[in-house]
This record gives structure tokens, sequence and C-alpha cells, in this order.
């Protein structure tokens, strides 16, 4: 099958509207496709791909047109997007509409895949849950935002550290122990689960730091700081 041109979209778009009895004109004053029915003015940006190009015309086009649709190619068999799904939220979240133009061997298919509407903004009250208790298990910044290709400091990360700087401090401890010292609910979980390697168990319902988890501090020295003075004070009382 050949490369698909943006300019491809624009036959059997101007026929699916034109059978929706719109009257179809292309290129008026920059819109790709403008649509009339009685008073009602359409506009239809086309592009093979969604971008923020897209996104930023068909915005434009909402300060003088009733409806705004963009639509994009799609070839079967061919995968979606990696994140066609948040682009379609993002679209209903601008109010715009998505015409998904499908190029079969022997014809070309035109679908709606839904129409612009006022947005409903609807929280996800479980992942925000999640991000309360992430913040409230972080003692401090420990991050910086925008940051890639570095371990993220997290609320779990966190609590293994303190596991081990108590670990490193009182050589043995058991869970209940390290409970009492200020260690986070998890701290069984933590240990027995084991998951950077950071722990052994010594006999039954007793922990040490093992090397790798020394080794491993080194990375966190803010951190590591902050829990040795917490440490020492606890100590001194």
């Amino acid at each position: 099958m050949k490369e698909i041109k943006e300019s491809d979209l624009f036959a059997p778009v101007q026929d699916y509207l034109t059978g929706q009895g719109y009257t179809v004109k292309a290129e008026v004053l920059h819109c790709d496709i403008t649509a009339v029915r009685e008073d009602e003015l359409v506009v239809i940006e086309l592009k093979k791909n969604l971008n923020l190009s897209l996104l930023i015309q068909a915005a434009n086009r909402q300060k003088f047109a009733d409806s705004v649709y963009v639509a994009i190619a799609a070839t079967p068999g061919r995968r979606l997007p990696r994140h066609f799904k948040d682009a379609c939220h993002l679209l209903k979240r601008l109010e715009l509409g998505l015409i998904i133009v499908t190029f079969l061997k022997t014809k070309t298919r035109v679908e709606i895949l839904f129409h612009p509407a006022e947005f409903k903004k609807r929280k996800s009250h479980k992942r925000r849950r999640s991000i309360i208790r992430e913040i409230s298990g972080r003692t401090g910044n420990y991050n910086t935002g925008g940051s890639t290709g570095r371990q993220l400091v997290t609320a779990y990360r966190e609590s293994a550290v303190h596991i081990a700087c108590l670990l490193m401090e009182y050589e043995t401890l058991s869970p209940a122990k390290l409970r009492q010292s200020g260690t986070s609910k998890k701290t069984q979980r933590i240990l027995s689960d084991n998951h950077y390697g950071w722990f052994e168990r010594v006999k039954r319902g007793v922990y040490r730091l093992h090397p790798q988890g020394e080794k491993a501090l080194e990375q966190y020295p803010d951190l590591v700081d902050h829990y040795r003075a917490i440490i020492r004070k606890k100590k001194e009382t």
C-alpha cells in the first residue's frame, strides 16, 4: 500500500459529510475542511497522526466554529500509537471530536469515534488516594522534577532506607523493634519481600543489612543523613 498523505483524507471525509447533508469546502481561511448545514458550521482538521500542531489548529478553530473535529489516518493491522487512549482523553477534555479514516485495500472507511461534547471532569478517587498516601510517606523532597535515568525516592524506597539505616546502626533487629524505632507499617513486608536485595534474615524474626544494602545507601546521602540524625537523637534521649 502506498504511503498515505494528509490530502488522501480529504475525499473520504468529504463524501461522508456530503452524505450527512453538509455542503463541504476545502481550504477555507486555512481550515482543511469546512462543512455547513443550515446555520451549523463544522471544521475538520486533517493529519496523518495526532500531534501538538493538530491540537493547536483545532483549538483555534473553536473560536468561530460550532463543532471542530480532527481526522487522522488508520491502517488495518497497524498498532495504534502508544498514548492513543490518553490522546483521546485530551481531545475530549478540549471538547474536540475525533474522526478515524481507515484505508482498506478496496475502500476507505470513515468512522466518528466521538463527537465534540462538553467535557465533564471525573476524578479518579483511587488514583488521588494513592498520590496522597505517597506524599504522606515521604519525609522530604529527594527527587528532582523532570529528571530521567535515575532511581526515584518513593515512599517505599524511603522506608527501606530508614530500615537499612537502623540495621547499620544496631546490626540486627526484629520487625517489631524496627517499628518501635519509627519505621513504617510496611516494615515486615519490606523485609520479607526484600525487593532491593538489601536485607538478609539472620534467624526467624531477626534481620541484618546485606553488604549490597550498605553499598546502596551511598546513593541516598541526604536521606541517610536525615535518618541517622533521628537515630542519634533517639539514642541520646
